[in-house]
């Protein structure tokens, strides 16, 4: 068996009209939930074995709270490009692609890449994936190559707002 796990990153600004999307940063919600959603995240036990991410400012920084939380090595986190604005078969294939010996691997990215492709492998509606939201999902698979339509179910889906 194989855990997957899919963060959508927290919470962005859109104060400065200069900066392209890429290049946002967080907000100060962003700021305040992120922690938040990386104390949950080690509490439920989230071990990665790999941490992939989107390169847009808002993933990355995303990502490098949550290893840390995790005491996963930031200089260890993958930047894949193909992650920001991928379509759901994008993200399939370059899961598909993984090494095997990582058992539990993290996406952290963008909707609506991450709400359907939840709902591909879970067949679970999934209606909104709001920002800081992580979903957990348990795929019976042994190797990532077999990873496919509905071979998985909803560990865990949470969220800063579940907390307020």
């Amino acid at each position: 068996m194989k855990m997957l796990t899919l963060v959508r990153h927290a919470k962005s600004s859109w104060e400065n009209p200069e900066l392209s999307d890429f290049n946002r940063p967080l907000n100060k919600r962003g700021k305040r939930d992120l922690p938040l959603m990386a104390s949950r995240l080690l509490a439920m036990g989230i071990e990665p074995d790999l941490i992939l991410s989107s390169g847009a400012r808002r993933a990355i920084t995303t990502a490098e709270q949550i290893a840390t939380a995790l005491e996963y090595p930031v200089s260890k986190i993958i930047e894949v490009p193909e992650l920001y604005h991928a379509r759901v078969e994008t993200l399939i294939n370059l899961l598909q692609g993984q090494s095997d010996h990582y058992r539990h691997l993290m996406v952290v990215g963008h909707n609506p890449t991450l709400e359907m492709t939840g709902h591909y492998l879970t067949d679970e509606n999934i209606p909104h994936f709001p920002t800081s939201g992580v979903m957990q999902i348990a795929l019976s698979i042994t190797c990532w190559e077999e990873l496919s339509e509905s071979c998985g179910s909803l560990e865990a889906l949470d969220y800063p707002k579940l907390h307020q």
